[in-house]
C-alpha cells in the first residue's frame, strides 16, 4: 500500500485494475526468445530457449511438456524437476488433471493459486504441492489443427495471469509447437536417410571383369541423404544393372520417393525387363506415387564377361568415358523424359557399347557438374581435370578425386575454407573394364557411335566425340579434316538407305605418330561408287573428298551391307612439307 493519496479514488482504482505494462527489456527479451524458439529442433534447445524469460516478470519455477497419444499423456522432456532416475512418466487421459482438460475442452488451464488448484484437481493436487510452485499454467500445442501435447509452465510467484501475460504464453506455446514439429521431421528424416545411406553402401566391388566404384555426398538441404541414389543388381548369368537417379527436390519427401523407386527398380530389373522398360514402368509407378514429381535416370545393363553395356536414359546428364590413356569425353545417350513427366508417352531407346579393356564410365548426378555455381559446360571442364590424371587401376583414388573437386577445401587468399555444403547432392559411379578380362586389349582409343535414321541430331553429337577423341592430335587441321570426312560417310548412310549408321573410330600408335581410322558401317546391300558431281551438286562428293584428303580408304562388303573405312595418320611437327623444303635447300 502508499503511504499517500494522491489523484481521485476512482482513477486509483483503475490504475489497480489495469494490467500493468510491460517492461522494455522484457519486450526485447520475448523478441529474443521468439527466434531462438524459431531455430530450435530439440526439445532441450526449447527448454534452453524458453527458460531464458526466467526473471521478476515471469519468474520461472519449472515447465514439462506432455506427449498425446490415443490413451496416455506422456512426459517428452522437462526443466527445472527432478528427472526421476530415468523412470519413465505418463498418464492415463482420463485422469483429473489440468492437462487432461487441456485434452477434453481444447483451452488453456490457467491456476494462479495454490487453494485454486486444491480446489479443482483434489485427486492430483499432491503432484504439483511436492514442487512448491505457487501458480500454474496449462497450454495446448497444437500441429495441423489438432493438439499433439501440453506445455506445463509452473511459477515461483503469486500470477495473475492477465490478457497480456496470457498472450505471451498462448505465443509461446505456437512457437514451441512448430519446434516441435520440427524436431520430429527431423528425427523422421535422420531415421529414413541413414537406412537409405547404409544401403547404398561405398566402396569398389568387383563382378569378374568389372569393378564398380561408387559414393554418395549429402550435400542437399542438410539431410544426410536427399534424392540423389546409385545402385547396383546382380542379374542372372553374372551380369550386373547399374542405376543412378535424382528425384526432383531436397526434402523428406524426396528421399522417400527416392527409396520406393529404388525398391521399383530392383524389382523390374529382377523380372527380367530389359533397360527400356524397366524405365517404362518406373516412370508410370513414380506417377501413381505423386504426380507432380519428376525424377531423372540412367539404368545399364552390363555383361562383365564381353564388356557390352545396353544403357537407357531418362533426362539424366550423359556419362562421361574415360579411355586408358585419360582421355575423357561426354558420352551422349539417346534418351526419353525424366521419369515420371509424361508416363503415357515414355520412349527409351537402348544405346549399347562395348566398354574396352581399361576404359572407365562415369555416372553421376548433376551435384557433381554444378555445385559451386558451374553450369553443365564449366561443370564438365571440372569433372573431365579430376577424372584424367592418374593410373586406371586406381578407382577409388579416381573417385576420391572427383568428389574432392566439389566438396574439398578451396584455397582462398592464400587460406582454405571449406565448400558450401547447402547445394545439391552427389551420387557417383565408375565401372572399369578390368584388364585382366580375357579377350586382345583394344587400341588405346576408342569410340562406337549409332546414328538411326530418326535420330539426326546424332551426327552433331558424333562430330563431337570425335573431336574429343583426337583433342591432342598433333594438326588441329587433321582433326576438321578427319570430322570431314566421318560426317560425309554418315550423311551418305543416312541420306542414301533406310539403315542405321554406325561408326568406329580409333587411335593407335605413340603421340606424335599415332593412326586414326574410322570405319563406316550399314545392312544396306548396295555398294557406294564413285563419281563426278556437277559444280552445283549438292550430294556425291563424300568418296571424292575420301580420295583427296584421306591417306587410305576403302570399301569393305559385310555379310550384312557394307563397311566404308578411312586412315589418317598424325604427322610430327615439321612434317612432311618441312622435310622437302629442307631437301629442296
Amino acid at each position: 500500500m502508499h503511504d499517500h493519496d494522491d489523484g481521485p479514488p476512482a482513477e486509483a482504482e483503475r490504475d489497480r485494475a489495469a494490467p500493468a505494462a510491460p517492461p522494455r527489456h522484457r519486450d526485447v527479451t520475448l523478441i529474443g526468445v521468439g527466434v531462438a524458439l524459431a531455430e530450435a529442433t530439440s526439445v532441450d534447445e526449447v527448454f534452453k530457449a524458453v527458460g531464458s524469460l526466467d526473471s521478476p516478470e515471469f519468474p520461472l519455477d519449472g515447465m514439462a511438456i506432455f506427449d498425446v497419444t490415443e490413451k496416455w499423456l506422456s512426459l517428452l522432456g522437462r526443466y527445472g524437476y527432478r528427472t526421476g532416475h530415468g523412470r519413465t512418466v505418463r498418464m492415463p487421459i482420463s485422469t483429473d488433471h489440468p492437462s487432461t482438460e487441456v485434452l477434453r475442452t481444447g483451452r488453456a488451464v490457467y491456476v494462479p493459486t495454490v487453494e485454486e488448484y486444491r480446489e479443482r484437481f483434489p485427486t492430483t493436487w499432491m503432484l504439483a504441492a511436492r514442487k512448491g510452485s505457487l501458480s500454474w499454467a496449462f497450454l495446448p500445442l497444437v500441429s495441423t489443427g489438432r493438439i499433439t501435447g501440453v506445455w506445463l509452465v509452473a511459477f515461483v510467484d503469486h500470477v495473475e495471469f492477465d490478457s497480456g501475460m496470457r498472450a505471451t504464453l498462448a505465443t509461446l506455446a505456437e512457437l514451441i509447437s512448430r519446434a516441435l514439429d520440427r524436431a520430429r521431421t527431423g528425427e523422421a528424416e535422420l531415421a529414413l536417410s541413414r537406412g537409405l545411406r547404409s544401403s547404398m553402401g561405398r566402396g569398389a566391388s568387383e563382378y569378374h571383369g568389372m569393378t564398380v566404384a561408387s559414393r554418395y555426398v549429402p550435400t542437399g538441404g542438410g539431410l544426410v541423404v536427399g534424392g540423389d541414389w546409385y545402385d547396383v543388381i546382380d542379374l542372372p548369368s553374372d551380369r550386373l544393372a547399374l542405376v543412378i537417379g535424382d528425384v526432383q527436390g531436397h526434402d523428406l519427401h524426396a528421399a522417400s520417393l527416392m527409396a520406393q523407386l529404388r525398391t521399383a527398380v530392383h524389382a523390374y530389373a529382377a523380372e527380367g525387363h530389359g533397360p527400356d522398360a524397366v524405365l517404362s514402368r518406373t516412370s508410370r509407378f513414380l506417377t501413381s506415387l505423386d504426380e507432380d514429381r519428376f525424377a531423372t535416370c540412367i539404368y545399364i545393363e552390363a555383361d562383365p564377361a564381353t564388356g557390352t553395356l545396353h544403357m537407357a536414359r531418362a533426362g539424366h546428364p550423359d556419362p562421361v568415358l574415360r579411355m586408358p590413356d585419360g582421355t575423357c569425353m561426354i558420352k551422349h545417350l539417346r534418351g526419353g523424359l525424366p521419369l515420371g513427366l509424361m508416363p503415357e508417352e515414355d520412349d527409351y531407346p537402348v544405346n549399347v557399347m562395348e566398354l574396352q579393356a581399361g576404359e572407365i564410365l562415369m555416372l553421376c548426378t548433376d551435384g557433381l557438374i554444378e555445385t559451386g555455381g558451374l553450369d553443365m559446360q564449366t561443370g564438365w571442364i571440372r569433372v573431365r581435370d579430376a577424372m584424367s590424371p592418374g593410373p586406371t587401376g586406381d578407382l577409388e583414388g579416381m573417385a576420391d578425386r572427383l568428389i574432392h573437386s566439389v566438396v574439398g577445401p578451396v584455397t582462398e587468399h592464400g587460406e582454405e575454407r571449406p565448400t558450401p555444403r547447402n547445394e545439391d547432392d552427389i551420387a557417383l559411379l565408375l565401372l572399369r573394364r578390368d584388364t585382366g578380362a580375357q579377350q586382345p586389349v583394344r587400341p588405346v582409343r576408342r569410340v562406337l557411335i549409332t546414328i538411326e535414321q530418326d535420330q539426326a541430331e546424332g551426327l552433331a553429337e558424333a562430330r563431337t566425340e570425335l573431336r574429343a577423341l583426337l583433342h591432342d592430335w598433333g594438326r588441329p587441321d587433321l582433326v576438321d579434316t578427319a570430322v570431314l570426312l566421318a560426317s560425309e560417310l554418315l550423311g551418305n548412310v543416312l541420306v542414301h538407305t533406310d539403315q542405321a549408321a554406325v561408326l568406329i573410330a580409333a587411335v593407335s600408335g605413340e603421340p606424335g605418330h599415332r593412326t586414326l581410322r574410322v570405319e563406316v558401317s550399314d545392312s544396306g546391300d548396295e555398294l557406294p561408287h564413285q563419281r563426278t558431281p556437277g559444280e552445283l551438286a549438292s550430294s556425291g562428293r563424300g568418296l571424292v573428298l575420301l580420295d583427296i584428303l584421306s591417306d587410305q580408304w576403302s570399301v569393305r562388303p559385310e555379310s550384312e551391307g557394307k563397311t566404308v573405312w578411312f586412315e589418317l595418320a598424325e604427322e610430327p611437327d615439321g612434317g612432311p612439307d618441312s622435310d622437302a623444303d629442307a631437301d629442296a635447300g
